[in-house]
């Protein structure tokens, strides 16, 4: 069976340097990552590096529900490339373009088969947008 891959992508009005930054370290992560208002990131840890482990706890705010998204490193390319295998096998690839003084991020990731994809689409990309509205408000 074929792997569904889903796009999600913004461009943020900040340097490369600085959404490398907000994208990768913990203290960053916990402010942008999550889908809607009711959620947050209260936990994350990040180790920046093939084979390195990365963890994000994702809970509601109101306790109803949480859990950890976590991966291993495939690949880093400093200011260009992250990739990185989900627990449940599926990869994702993230590449960052420099646009002038902005940035494109392009996040590519195997659909799960549990949601519809339009639904998967439809959260990475409200994550990505909160990515955008922090890095560029700070």
């Amino acid at each position: 069976m074929e792997t569904t891959k889903v796009s999600v992508e913004a461009v943020i009005q900040a340097p490369i340097e600085k959404v490398w930054t907000y994208w990768t370290e913990p203290e960053h992560i916990k402010k942008w990552n999550q889908a809607t208002e009711e959620w947050h990131a209260p936990r994350a840890e990040n180790d920046l590096r093939i084979g390195g482990k990365f963890v994000t706890r994702m809970e509601a705010k109101d306790g109803s529900m949480g859990f950890d998204f976590s991966g291993v490193y495939d690949d880093i390319k400093l200011h260009e490339l992250i990739s990185y295998t989900m627990e449940d096998g599926r990869r994702v690839e993230i590449r960052f373009e420099a646009q002038g003084d902005a940035t494109k991020v392009i996040e590519v990731f195997d659909a799960e088969s549990t949601n519809p994809v339009d639904m998967q689409q439809a959260g990475w990309q409200a994550i990505m947008d909160n990515f955008k509205r922090y890095t560029e408000a700070s």
